[in-house]
């Protein structure tokens, strides 16, 4: 076994450790599972092989607090409109990889280094749970209040309200935002979810920082009930 052999061994062996320690570690380490009011909230997680967001179903509330998405072209009257969905990452990747067809060196590359943040915006028609992509769960009234705060203080304010990036949007259902903190590959989108999922009243994993890590983290650290239906795909307006 050459020298070089058993470099790239110990490397793998050593991720494999980090990622199984990334799931299996709870954050946060110590709580007291929360038991669920009868009345609860559905969001969603949504998942590709790299990326989630969360999708939140519209009531007055929500249309309220972000009312600053009109201000970017979103059609928030559409009778359409079931989610709103909300999506962190590094603005390089995120604004020129609409699709894995659009993929370049550059935005690759950027994400392995310091990256400046965006928030993507989407509204969505009705979203499926039946497949694999959709995560369904269950929260408290206090957790979708705390969720959607974390949300908004995501955003970098400017004086007239959150910061759109005009013709970045990949069409006329979304839109992005100038948002708080630097993107990197290893601390990105998944552990923004992460993150925004903890405000939820959620347990994850301590270092989640790809899709399939925090939906195993969050089967592992939370109670059945926080589970509402299988999962799905997802559908636009």
């Amino acid at each position: 076994m050459t020298r070089t052999f058993k470099g790239v061994l110990i490397a793998v062996l050593a991720l494999v450790a980090i990622a199984a320690l990334g799931i299996v570690v709870p954050r946060p380490l110590w709580h007291d599972e929360p038991v669920l009011a009868e009345q609860t909230h559905r969001i969603l997680m949504l998942s590709n092989p790299i990326h989630t967001d969360i999708a939140i179903p519209v009531d007055g509330d929500l249309l309220a607090r972000f009312a600053f998405l009109r201000t970017a072209g979103l059609d928030l009257d559409n009778p359409n409109l079931r989610y709103l969905v909300f999506g962190w990452g590094g603005r390089s990747f995120y604004i020129e990889t609409p699709t894995w067809a659009d993929l370049k060196p550059g935005p690759v590359l950027k994400s392995f280094t310091l990256d400046r943040s965006v928030i993507h915006a989407e509204l969505a028609g009705n979203i499926p749970e039946d497949a694999p992509a959709v995560t369904v769960l269950n929260i408290d009234a206090g957790g979708l209040e705390r969720l959607k705060q974390f949300i908004l203080d995501s955003l970098v304010q400017g004086d007239g309200g959150p910061i759109s990036l005009p013709g970045s949007n990949y069409g006329p259902n979304d839109a992005f935002f100038e948002a708080r903190g630097y993107f990197n590959a290893f601390m990105g989108c998944n552990t923004w979810t992460a993150a925004a999922l903890r405000q939820a009243g959620l347990t994850t994993g301590l270092w989640t920082a790809l899709p399939w890590m925090l939906r195993q983290s969050l089967d592992l650290h939370n109670d059945r009930d926080r589970f509402a239906a299988d999962r799905s795909s997802v559908k636009g307006l």
